[in-house]
């Protein structure tokens, strides 16, 4: 895929995910500052594996101008499970946020979504993303009741939109 540019000039490339990104995605999803204090036993132990990306649509953003032998520095992820049809995850590198990284992610996924012939998808959110779920256009549907002790809040549920070209 070509590079795309980011407000602050730096090309980012979207590219589909390969077994072995599964430990660097596994490190963002671990390390994301999103999830600290109340939130933080959410990722604590959670894993992205080389199975779960040879299974479902995963697509890394990475730094063009940053490439290594791992194909570039890793800037964000979303992964799209198509059925149901679902934002599964998105993330976005902490010293990557406020860079346009995650609205180019949900754009390609809505790219994707049209692709595989879905027009719509749905997301649970974690809480503190609902202002940015809303800025990049999903439209909230309802609220999943907190389900302790695995997940002791309630969480905003979207859904995109996806209409044809």
């Amino acid at each position: 895929m070509s590079p795309r540019v980011l407000p602050a000039s730096r090309p980012v490339t979207i590219r589909r995910a390969v077994a072995r990104d599964a430990k660097r995605l596994t490190r963002l999803v671990r390390g994301s500052g999103a999830y600290e204090g109340e939130y933080a036993s959410m990722v604590a132990g959670y894993r992205v594996g080389p199975d779960y990306i040879e299974t479902h649509r995963v697509f890394v953003a990475v730094d063009a101008d940053d490439a290594d032998e791992q194909g570039g520095r890793v800037l964000g992820f979303y992964s799209l499970v198509l059925a149901p049809p679902e934002l599964d995850l998105l993330f976005v590198a902490d010293e990557a946020q406020g860079l346009g990284i995650g609205r180019l992610l949900v754009a390609h996924l809505r790219a994707e979504a049209r692709t595989a012939g879905l027009d719509r998808v749905e997301v649970v959110s974690h809480p503190p993303a609902e202002g940015f779920y809303r800025s990049v256009g999903a439209v909230r549907i309802g609220t999943v009741p907190a389900n302790p002790p695995a997940v002791p809040w309630d969480r905003p549920e979207f859904e995109f939109r996806v209409p044809p070209e």
